[in-house]
């Protein structure tokens, strides 16, 4: 169990600087959309790679930051029903649902992206827009977010099973209503 749980304080601090850095690219498609917005007001003119771009920008946080959400517990949940059972039933929920629901469609979602993605990167797909940008960028983004989002549920079902094993200590604070004890953000997560 000990080799398993290296791997998996792996694969969360990469989850963790992917997750935590990405919120970058929010920023840049803020600046982006801002300034397609000025030049097309102001000099009447645009272009649809800026679209485009803001359209990447968007998907790559979306895409990338999916197996922080799922690091940090901070995915949706239905705190009505979850809240009313035992850390140790929600670890249970968690770890088989993990298993039978997010393995597979990661799975396959990677198994499918991969020809999705080599075929528009060896074709140089562009954008059927006209000043359109590349495809493949996005395309290899979806593939990209699943095998992270695979490599995350990998993490997080490693160390359920340690807690329910009694291996560890259980590493996330007892959360109330998708709160982590001290945390005044909504939504849930951590502050940093």
């Amino acid at each position: 169990m000990g080799i398993l749980l290296s791997i998996s304080r792996m694969i969360d601090a990469v989850t963790r600087f992917i997750g935590y850095n990405v919120r970058w690219l929010i920023l840049a498609a803020v600046l982006v959309s801002a300034g397609n917005a000025i030049i097309r007001k102001a000099f009447d003119s645009s272009s649809n790679a800026w679209l485009e771009l803001q359209w990447l920008l968007f998907g790559a946080v979306f895409m990338l930051a999916a197996a922080y959400t799922l690091q940090v517990n901070a995915h949706v949940r239905i705190d009505v029903v979850s809240s009313r059972l035992s850390k140790r039933t929600r670890d249970i929920i968690d770890a088989v649902c993990h298993i039978l629901m997010l393995a597979p469609l990661a799975a396959i979602m990677i198994w499918l992206s991969i020809p999705f993605f080599w075929d528009s990167y060896t074709g140089g797909e562009m954008s059927t827009n006209a000043g359109g940008l590349l495809v493949w960028p996005a395309k290899f983004l979806v593939l990209a977010g699943f095998v992270l989002l695979l490599l995350q549920m990998a993490s997080e079902l490693i160390k359920r099973i340690a807690v329910l094993m009694g291996v560890i200590a259980d590493p996330e604070p007892q959360a109330v209503h998708g709160h982590a004890p001290g945390d005044t953000a909504v939504g849930g997560g951590h502050n940093e």
